[in-house]
Formats: structure tokens, C-alpha cells, sequence
């Protein structure tokens, strides 16, 4: 009986003092509190999720973001085309002559774009969407000297030619188009005719072009209300577009760059000069559909908010791991080098306070910038998990390294997160930093022999 007790007493000295139990069961805990860690980015996704909603349902009152594309000048053709049909019970075979209407499709000469875009925010509950007015210039030329393929055909329709003008949301046209064509105003109407390259847009309906090779002009202007981006396909055969705005934080994307560009504090100046050979669209064509080749050369400017806190606070929240395995390693470094016991349920409190940290971060962010936001919430699971330490350090020298390691992770994660670039770099050497100075500290360290017993 004496026996049996013994063993059990060994067996409880050996859980509460072996080291290698106690290190196993922090690693346990550290994964465990994957689990809410992982719940909290899902919660800053939906928060996301919800923002993206809002600028949709936004932007589908206001306008949605702007492409524009054209004006396409189309001319009908008239093909005759012969082929063979069978008759009669005999299946004796006669040829047959058919009209065929198809399209000649001309892009401009020249083609020169001037805008003004004048941003703005509207509010949502707690979310800001960037929506904007704008006064758009079209100008350019038509030359109708292209090479036409004659064979079959009877006749060129100059008297029923039309342009089709792309506008993807024709409900942020604010003004009365007047459409100048060389010397007349030509009416509007609305809706594309050519649905197969421009689904949205509307139409100006030609006097009869004759034959002429003479360059045409034309001219426009739009007022135009949109949200968030504005765009335009290059079809001109030189292209070139002017921006100019106040908004200071422009993202210029799609498939040209800007030539030159101007960045202040007053906004931003941008020109584009797109030539043909830029851009895998012939200059005229009969029937195909260039669709998918206007698309990919469309380009423009994006109005983008200076910060976007949830895309931070997920960056900071991939650091959550790093963070909860750091303040343990100082735990269990106090609790075998200074022979604090600290019990599982005390690790378990404060990996949840550095996992709440996450969730101040992104709740406090939508109420302000994401500096302050991440400042208040580091002060605050700094000071609660400092004064749970100071009852069970004991000892106010073991409290302030916590408060030092604490400052130096939240600090270290701070200047990542605005260095987006050098994230990595300063990652990987701060993590050496860290390995390195983890090796020093307890390179003297007998782990065979050390047990976690105060008495």
C-alpha cells in the first residue's frame, strides 16, 4: 500500500515539475488558441465583406465605376453570296443569290480625351465610399480611306452609317449630350447597336457620309457621375487622355501606365499617349468581334482611400501566432529560471487577451484611423496582462521585461505593417533577432536536470 502511494506521489511530482510536460501543454494551449485567433480573421473578413457591400449598394445609386469606349463608327455593307440548294424530288441542285447585310467597323484617327474629376465621400453607417463627378472632353477624327474588301459586294449603306459611344453606366450621364459632327449637332439616343463589342452606351445616327476621304471631326463632352475607378479603351489610332483631380491618393492600373504623371497635395495630373502598335486591334474590320481586344487594353485610374484598415488589421492578425508563442516563451522562461509556477488556465487568460487585442484593433479602426486604433488597443492588453503578471510574477524587475517584450512584439508588428514592402525583410529579421537572443538567454540552461519546483 505504502508502495502504491509512493509511485502516485513521484507521479504527481513528476507533472507538476517536468519540464518537458509543461513545455508540451504550452504548445498545446498555443495551438488551442489557433482556434479563436482563426475566428477573429474570419470576423475581419466579414466586417470586410460588409464594407464591400455597402459600396456596392452605394455606388448602384450613385453610379457605378465608368468605362469609356469608343466612338465606333459603323457602316452597313451589302454582300451578295451565291450557293448551291437542292429542289424537287429529283434533288437537283440550283444556285442562289442572297442579300447579306454586314458591318464595317471603324475606329478614330485621332481620338483625345481631357477630364476632370472631382472625388467625394459618402457614408454608409460607418463605412466611406469614394464616388465622383466628372467633366469629360472627347474630340478626334474619322478617316474612311481604309482598305474595303469589294469582292461580293453590292453596295457600301454611307446613308444608314451610325457611332456607337460606350458609357458602362448610363445612369451617371448628368448632361444632354450634343454630339458635333464636322459642322452639325447630330441628336443622341440612347442604347448601343453594337452590343457585341459595347453592351451599354448610346447612338448618333450619320448624314450620309458619301465616299468621301476627307477627315471627319467630331466632338463631345460628358458629365459623368461614377464611383471609385474611371477608364477608357485606347481605340483612336493615336490615343491620347488627360486627367486632372484633387484627389491625392490615385492607383493608376489597367494596361498602359500614365506617361507622365504629377502627384501633390493638391491632387494629381496624369497623360496617356497610346499608339496603334500598342494595342491588338486593327484599325478598321468587317464583321468580327473585338470584344475580348478592347477589354484588355482598357486602362485608368483608380480613387482609392489612403488606408485600408482591414487589409492591416489581417496582415497584423497573421502575426497573432508570433506574438502568443513570444509572451509564452517569457512565461515559461520566468516559471523555470525563477521558479514561478504558473498554472495552464493562467497561460489560457492571457493568449485570450493577446487574441482580443485583434478584435479592439479592427473595432476601434472603424471609428477612427487605424494608428490611433492600433495604439489604445496595445495600451490596453499591455496594462491587463502587466498587472495579472504582478500577481503572479511576484516580482516587479520579471514584470517590467514582460512589458518590455510586449512593447518591443506590438512595436516591431506596428513598423511592419507600414512597410508593406519590406514586410518580409523585416520579418524574417526580426524573428532571427528573436531565435538569437532566446539562444543566448538560455544557453546555460542544464534542460536534463532542471525540474519546476520552488520549494
Amino acid at each position: 500500500m505504502n508502495t502504491e502511494n509512493s509511485f502516485f506521489d513521484k507521479l504527481s511530482r513528476w507533472i507538476k515539475n517536468s519540464v518537458m510536460l509543461k513545455l508540451l501543454t504550452i504548445t498545446i494551449l498555443m495551438l488551442l488558441l489557433l482556434i479563436p485567433a482563426s475566428m477573429i480573421e474570419s470576423i475581419i473578413w466579414e466586417r470586410e465583406n460588409l464594407k464591400d457591400q455597402s459600396i456596392q449598394e452605394v455606388s448602384s445609386k450613385w453610379a457605378d465605376s465608368q468605362q469609356i469606349n469608343g466612338p465606333i463608327l459603323t457602316i452597313p455593307l451589302l454582300y451578295e453570296i451565291e450557293y448551291e440548294v437542292e429542289k424537287g424530288e429529283s434533288k437537283k441542285k440550283e444556285l442562289v443569290k442572297e442579300l447579306v447585310t454586314k458591318y464595317w467597323y471603324i475606329l478614330p484617327k485621332n481620338l483625345k480625351i481631357d477630364g476632370n474629376i472631382e472625388p467625394k465621400k459618402l457614408r454608409r453607417g460607418i463605412y466611406e465610399v469614394v464616388v465622383y463627378k466628372s467633366n469629360v472632353a472627347i474630340s478626334g477624327d474619322f478617316i474612311l480611306d481604309h482598305h474595303l474588301d469589294r469582292t461580293n459586294l453590292k453596295k457600301v449603306l454611307y446613308d444608314q452609317a451610325f457611332l456607337t459611344v460606350g458609357v458602362s453606366d448610363l445612369r451617371g450621364i448628368k448632361n444632354q449630350v450634343e454630339f458635333k459632327w464636322a459642322d452639325k449637332v447630330l441628336e443622341v439616343e440612347s442604347g448601343s447597336r453594337i452590343s457585341n463589342m459595347i453592351y451599354s452606351g448610346f447612338t448618333v445616327e450619320l448624314p450620309n457620309l458619301g465616299d468621301s476621304i476627307e477627315p471627319i471631326d467630331f466632338e463631345f463632352s460628358l458629365n459623368l457621375l461614377g464611383s471609385q475607378n474611371m477608364s477608357f479603351v485606347p481605340i483612336g489610332s493615336t490615343t491620347e487622355v488627360q486627367l486632372v483631380s484633387n484627389w491625392k491618393s490615385p492607383s493608376f492600373n489597367g494596361n498602359f501606365l500614365p506617361d507622365h504623371r504629377k502627384l501633390t497635395d493638391n491632387g494629381f495630373e496624369a497623360s496617356w499617349k497610346i499608339l496603334k502598335l500598342n494595342r491588338n486591334l486593327p484599325q478598321s474590320w468587317i464583321g468580327s468581334n473585338q470584344v475580348d481586344e478592347m477589354s484588355a487594353s482598357a486602362f485608368g485610374v483608380d480613387l482609392i482611400l489612403e488606408l485600408d484598415d482591414y487589409q492591416k488589421s489581417i496582415r497584423s492578425s497573421k502575426y497573432g501566432v508570433m506574438t502568443i508563442a513570444l509572451t509564452f516563451l517569457i512565461f515559461f522562461l520566468v516559471e523555470i529560471l525563477y521558479m514561478r509556477r504558473i498554472h495552464p488556465f493562467q497561460y489560457i487568460l492571457v493568449g485570450l487577451a493577446l487574441c482580443l487585442f485583434y478584435v479592439l484593433l479592427v473595432s476601434i479602426s472603424e471609428h477612427s484611423n487605424f494608428n490611433l486604433a492600433y495604439g489604445i488597443s496595445t495600451f490596453g492588453i499591455v496594462t491587463m496582462i502587466t498587472l495579472y503578471a504582478l500577481s503572479i510574477f511576484n516580482a516587479r524587475k520579471l514584470v517590467l521585461v514582460l512589458v518590455t517584450t510586449l512593447c518591443g512584439i506590438y512595436g516591431f508588428l506596428f513598423v511592419t505593417l507600414q512597410l508593406a514592402d519590406y514586410a518580409l525583410l523585416m520579418g524574417s529579421i526580426g524573428l532571427t533577432i528573436i531565435l538569437g537572443a532566446t539562444m543566448y538567454f538560455t544557453r546555460n540552461i542544464n534542460w536534463y536536470k532542471l525540474n519546476i519546483d520552488k520549494e
